[in-house]
Parts: C-alpha cells; sequence; structure tokens
C-alpha cells in the first residue's frame, strides 16, 4: 500500500498513541498472593476486573472513531489465570492459562488461551477482535464510509510435546464483515457523475495445517502441509440516486451489481535445524505454496446520462489466474574461536502470477466486443549476505557484512479484441551491492555503545522510489546501573535515485531519548523523546482535464516530535498513583498551512498537526485480593491546516479488581 504523506502523518499519531501512551484501562496493578494459592496439587493465580467505560466527545466524532473508538457501557476489562501442577505431572492436565481484554463491547479486544500436559498434549487458542470505523473525510463527506468488525482466530494442537517424535495440527479464520459506501462514475465515462453505493462486505480467509516434527540427535526436522481458503462477497447496491454533481442531468434509477471472489492457496513448509558440537549451527527453510484465484462480476445500471438521454449499461467481467510462490533460505553460523563468529546466508524467492480475464460491456442495447486481457508477471530475487563479528576483548566488538541481491522481473501482457491481437513482453534486472560496518564499544560495565553504517549501491532500480545510492547510519548508547535506565539512539537514511522520467531523493533523520527510574519501592519514573525528520524531493505527473500535465516537483517535508512521561508513586501500600502526559506534533517546516503552486498540487507539502493525551489513574487497595479503579484519560487532535478532523475527547473507567 502506497503510503501518502497524510497517511505518515497520522501513523505517527497514531503509534504514539498505542505504543508511547497505553489506554489508561485495564490496570496493572496485581492482587491475591504472589506466589498464588495451593489447590489440590495445582498453584492457582487469578485476577479479574470489572469495569464501567464512560466518553465523550467535542468536534468530528467520526474522526475520532477512527483514531480511538472507544464507547460507553459495562466491559471486563482484563482477566488472568494461570493453573501449573507443582511436580509436573497432573493427572489430566499441567497448565492452563487465560488472559483476556477488553471483552464485552471494547474496540479492540483479545484472549489467549492455553491447555497443557507435558507429556500427551499442548493446545493454544489466539483470538482477537477489532472494529474499525473509517469515516473517509478526505473525501467529499459521506462518500466514502466504512464500518467493519475483524475477528481472527488461531487453534493450534500438539501431540507428544516433549517427545522426539510430535504431531501438529492447527486451524486458523480470518473475517471481515460491515458496512460500506463507495462511489462510482456512470454514464459517459470521465464526463459522467459519481453516484453512492451502499456494500455489505464480507470476507472470509480459513486455514487448516496438518505436520509433524522429527528430532534426531541434534537435528530437527519440522514438516507441515497446509490449505487456505479465501472467500469474498461484497455485492453493491444503490444508495442515493443523486449524484454528486447536482447541476447536471445525470441521473441512476436502478443498480445491481453481484460480485464473487474466491481462491485456493494449498502449501507446504519445512525447516530444519541442526548443529555439530560448539563450532557448527545450520538452518534451512522451505516454502511453496500454489495460488489459484476466480472472480466473476455482473452489474447493470439504467439511468439518465448528462445529455438527458436514457442510458442502460450492463457489464461482465470475469477471470481466474495462478499465483505459485516459492521460498527458501539456507543460514550457516561457524563458532572457530569463542570471540570470533562468521554467517552467511543465501535467500530465494520467486513468484509467477498470470491469468485471463474477460470484459463484456453493453450500453444502451448495444453489445460491444468481448476483451480477453491476460497479464503475466514472474519475480525472481536471490540473496546472499556475510558476516563476521569479532570480540577481541570484553569491552570491544567489531562487525562487518557484505550483502548482493539480484531481481529479475518478466512481464507479458496480451489483449484481444475481436480479430484484434497484442502482445508486449517486458524484462528488467538489477542488483544491489551493500556493505556493512559495525562497532561495540564498552568502556564502563554499565556504558554501551553501538556504531553500524551501510552504504548500498543499486544498477538499476525498479522504481522511482526505490533504494540507488543510499547510505544509513545508526549509534545507539546506553547507560545502566540499578534500577535507572538512560539511552539515546540516531538513526540517519540518505537514498537519490534517477529513472527515465524522474529523479528523487530522500532524507530521513530519527532521534530518540529515553529513561526510567525506580527511586524506591514506592515510586518510579519513565520518560521519552523522539524526533523524526523526512523530506522527499521527487517528480510527480498526472492527468488534468484529460491532458498530461508535469512533469512537476514536489517536496514533503514533516517533523514529528513526540515525548511522554509517566510517574507512578505508592501511598502506604494502600493506593497506587500513576499520572502520564503524551504529545506528537509535527511541525513541517514552520508554516501552518500548505504552500501553493503552479498546477493542482503544492510545490512544498506540509501537514502541521498536534496531537495531546494527558491521563490520571488511581488504584485503591482495600484487601489483599480487592482493588477498587479509576481513571481518566484526554485526547486532543487538531491539524492546523484544516479544522474538518479536529475533536477534543473525554474518557475514563471504573473498575473492580478481585482474586477469587
Amino acid at each position: 500500500m502506497k503510503m501518502t504523506p497524510r497517511t505518515l502523518a497520522l501513523t505517527a499519531a497514531a503509534g504514539a498513541v498505542l505504543y508511547a501512551q497505553p489506554p489508561v484501562a485495564p490496570t496493572p496493578e496485581s492482587v491475591g498472593p504472589i506466589r498464588g494459592d495451593e489447590v489440590r496439587g495445582y498453584n492457582v493465580t487469578n485476577s479479574v476486573e470489572l469495569g464501567f467505560r464512560v466518553h465523550g466527545v467535542n468536534g468530528n466524532e467520526a474522526a475520532y472513531r477512527s483514531d480511538v473508538n472507544y464507547g460507553n457501557g459495562l466491559r471486563l476489562l482484563g482477566s488472568s489465570l494461570t493453573v501449573n501442577s507443582k511436580d509436573g505431572h497432573g493427572r489430566l492436565f499441567d497448565e492452563v492459562l487465560l488472559n483476556t481484554q477488553g471483552l464485552g463491547n471494547d474496540p479492540y479486544q483479545f484472549a489467549t488461551f492455553r491447555l497443557r500436559h507435558n507429556r500427551w498434549y499442548r493446545y493454544d487458542l489466539n483470538w482477537r477482535i477489532s472494529r474499525y470505523a473509517n469515516p473517509g473525510l478526505t473525501l467529499p463527506p459521506g462518500t466514502h464510509l466504512l464500518n467493519t468488525s475483524r475477528m481472527w482466530q488461531d487453534h493450534d494442537l500438539t501431540l507428544l510435546p516433549e517427545s522426539r517424535i510430535q504431531f501438529l495440527m492447527g486451524y486458523s479464520r480470518n473475517s471481515q464483515e460491515g458496512a460500506g459506501l463507495y462511489t462510482q462514475n456512470l454514464f459517459d465515462q470521465h464526463r459522467g457523475d459519481e453516484f453512492p453505493l451502499f456494500a455489505n462486505i464480507n470476507r472470509r480467509q480459513r486455514e487448516f495445517r496438518l505436520g509433524g516434527q522429527l528430532q534426531y540427535r541434534k537435528l530437527k526436522l519440522i514438516l507441515l502441509r497446509g490449505w487456505q481458503r479465501y472467500q469474498e462477497d461484497a455485492p453493491l447496491s444503490l444508495a442515493n440516486g443523486a449524484g454528486l454533481n447536482a447541476g447536471d442531468n445525470t441521473a441512476l434509477n436502478s443498480f445491481s451489481t453481484a460480485n464473487a471472489y474466491s481462491g485456493d492457496t494449498p502449501f507446504w513448509r519445512a525447516h530444519l535445524l541442526g548443529e555439530s558440537g560448539r563450532w557448527l549451527a545450520l538452518s534451512a527453510r522451505f516454502t511453496y505454496a500454489g495460488s489459484r484465484r476466480g472472480f466473476a462480476i455482473d452489474e447493470s445500471a439504467t439511468g439518465t446520462s448528462r445529455l438527458g438521454a436514457a442510458a442502460n449499461r450492463q457489464f461482465f467481467a470475469g477471470g481466474s489466474g495462478t499465483r505459485p510462490v516459492t521460498t527458501a533460505n539456507f543460514t550457516v553460523s561457524l563458532f572457530p574461536a569463542e570471540s570470533v563468529t562468521l554467517t552467511n546466508h543465501t535467500a530465494f524467492h520467486n513468484v509467477r502470477m498470470d491469468g485471463n480475464a474477460t470484459l463484456t460491456q453493453l450500453q444502451n442495447g448495444f453489445g460491444g466486443a468481448a476483451i480477453v486481457d491476460f497479464r503475466s508477471l514472474g519475480i525472481r530475487s536471490f540473496i546472499n549476505a556475510t558476516d563476521a563479528l569479532f570480540r577481541p576483548a570484553r569491552w570491544l566488538g567489531f562487525r562487518a557484512g557484505y550483502q548482493i541481491s539480484s531481481r529479475r522481473i518478466r512481464s507479458v501482457e496480451a489483449e484481444t479484441i475481436g480479430a484484434f491481437n497484442d502482445r508486449l513482453f517486458h524484462e528488467q534486472t538489477n542488483r544491489v551491492h551493500a556493505g556493512l560496518l559495525g562497532v561495540r564499544l564498552q568502556p564502563l560495565k554499565p556504558l554501551t555503545f553501538n556504531f553500524d553504517l551501510e552504504l548500498g549501491r543499486a544498477n538499476r532500480p525498479f522504481l522511482t522510489l526505490s533504494e540507488r545510492n543510499y547510505h544509513a547510519f545508526g549509534a545507539r548508547g546506553q547507560y545502566k546501573r540499578g534500577s535507572l535506565l538512560l539511552s539515546a539512539a540516531l538513526r540517519t537514511n540518505y537514498n537519490t535515485n534517477s529513472v527515465s522520467l524522474f529523479s528523487h531523493s530522500s532524507r530521513s533523520r530519527n532521534y530518540a531519548l529515553d529513561a526510567s527510574w525506580s527511586a524506591r519501592r514506592f515510586v518510579s519514573f519513565d520518560a521519552g523523546y523522539g524526533k523524526q525528520h523526512l523530506d522527499t524531493l521527487t517528480g510527480i505527473a498526472y492527468f488534468a482535464s484529460g491532458e498530461l500535465a508535469g512533469p512537476q516537483s514536489a517536496l514533503y517535508v514533516s517533523n514529528v516530535h513526540s515525548g511522554h512521561a509517566t510517574v507512578r508513586f505508592a501511598l502506604a501500600s494502600r493506593a497506587d498513583f500513576s499520572l502520564g502526559y503524551m504529545r506528537v506534533q509535527d511541525t513541517g517546516d514552520g508554516r501552518a498551512q500548505l504552500a501553493t503552486g503552479a498546477g493542482a498540487f503544492p510545490s512544498v507539502q506540509v501537514l502541521p498537526l498536534t496531537f495531546d493525551s494527558p491521563q490520571a489513574r488511581v488504584s485503591i487497595r482495600f484487601h489483599a485480593r480487592l482493588r477498587l479503579n479509576f481513571g481518566y484519560q484526554y485526547y486532543r487532535y487538531a491539524e492546523e491546516f484544516s479544522a474538518l478532523r479536529g475533536y477534543r475527547a473525554h474518557t475514563g473507567f471504573s473498575s473492580m479488581l478481585w482474586s477469587f
């Protein structure tokens, strides 16, 4: 998926929300005995947090749902259960593990479950659900919407988990269901109108796995056979007969479409691990997947054209294709001395995609010739990398490496319209050579420095944005003494590229500072600051009013500053407090508005925005097995170049955490 500048800016803010400052609930404090309870030869620990969420939004609630989406109501905010046999020889099981978060009606929910008998079996379940609402605010209001729920589940069963011969079975399911709103241009092609269409989205993917694991001395072989089945059915229906342009004559009276997409992917996976004494280790992997896909679209529309004449269009399209994928890699590591490690890694990847598609369109009762398209695309990649690590002293280490990658791309395009037939063949190869150097220093026991440098050169980059002449440099320092941890990091990546149409250059620099400290049992602190700089200068060409405009130059500048700080402290072992603050700000190049240009796109693109989120939480201990919790979190999002998406949201929760 191509990342637009706006997407990059919003992704930076969302990433800070998810990782730098997690949601204020569930509560991280523990209840019950630390060592658990003894119940009939088992050790048991458990906790359950049941609570109520509230929220209020000022501003654009649709943008809030797209970014945060926490609502009101009762929740099982979190739960945990562990049961372990004390001697490792339980009668029916030796381990039970259950963890949940957000069950009830949170937009993001998950559960993990494990049931294990050390001798006979091990069963693992992973389950997640994500309720996603995308209002599509960057498009005309109300024309593109998405409100779906996506659910993942994985089941894995291992028989004889501690023996040299193990049997593996698994099942996975990935589904997405919900409503969507789309637009489609109808009648008179580019001079027609766009009409909103409602979609009932239904996508499903299932996978079955069978295999085994065999261990002989220091060799281990894992072999897996699997089958995937993908199905998609999202029929479109008329949502509104009026088009987006109210001033033209184009109208839609009826619309219906039936489309189906399905496919099967049988696959093989093999993994071999081995070692010989202390001087040799090897790993080999092989995967083959043979995908087969098919689709069919049957669409009809009636209405009025832009000239006021009756319009009747029928559209048929269908086709099938295959996509076999083969990957293999082999890694061998040598340890000739305690201070020396040599590693060679070889990887091969080959994918082929080909198939036919037939298109037939009837316009106002007059049929056209069927168009048969054939596409074939093959990509073969080969990579070989060698690394050497040398540690002449405890405080000093060196790393050197060389990598070469080769890629060949072949494509065939064929089209048949009646008696006319055309066929085009293309082939391109490119090689990338890269060298790596690294140094690790530890002048003092608590102080460590790491430096690395990579230089790369490509002879024929495939895309304008591909790496051609690039260099990357990284440095990291860390100081750790007791509970005090200080770290700083720098990463730069510069790339210049030139192809037949445009020249492209990009520069990125990332800085990071982090600190954490637990002064006493009753107080701790952690904070961090990061800056991400990105500027790209590239060519851009586009069509305007049917004419090719450009090429033009487009400059994008982003300076994302992010910071977070959290302090936690306890009072007399009865109450725990947590205060936190997180801020993300993209200052662009200092201006608050988009620059203007001669064409449809600004000469300089900047997207200044700010995101703030302070939070507070208190947990009161009434008993060793009971806590009462309260929390509050505030969200403020503001785009300085547009007021459409700004919002302020207040979220809070109260809960009871107990151990039974």
